[in-house]
């Protein structure tokens, strides 16, 4: 098991608008949760997209996984929680989903980022000191 470097988490109540005619939360929602913890995670290390355009990168998705285990349900009360699991090359988050009632995993996932220079748009093939600096020092640069 990989060394969690970071971790974040949000708590989401499934809305209405996300349930398809099957009467569950349509598969392409699960992305939205998924950010909203990595969000989470990434203001827990002082780099949100803001601190990442300031520091002169973009960080975008190269790779999304997602296994569906149960289905989530309209207003069901789940946790969702990331944890930053690599940052030496790119930026892998792994991902957890639960029932809040039951503490039950719902959903696993993982996404991986890249490094771009904003001004040449080049990838980098090592992340940044913007990233691995508050990594290491778990938050602030």
């Amino acid at each position: 098991m990989n060394k969690v470097l970071a971790q974040g988490e949000v708590e989401i109540e499934i809305p209405f608008h996300d349930i398809d005619s099957m009467g569950i939360a349509w598969h392409g929602h699960y992305v939205k949760y998924l950010e909203l913890a990595r969000t989470a995670m990434l203001d827990g290390i002082d780099y949100d997209v803001q601190a990442m355009r300031d520091s002169g990168y973009a960080w975008p998705v190269i790779e999304l996984h997602v296994r569906y285990a149960q289905p989530l349900k309209y207003r069901q009360k789940i946790r969702v929680v990331a944890e930053l699991v690599e940052v030496e090359h790119r930026m892998k988050v792994n991902y957890r989903v639960f029932d809040i009632a039951s503490g039950r995993r719902l959903t696993r996932a993982h996404t991986v980022q890249v490094a771009l220079e904003l001004d040449s748009g080049e990838m980098l093939f090592a992340s940044p000191p913007a990233l691995t600096r508050r990594v290491a020092a778990g938050a602030g640069d």
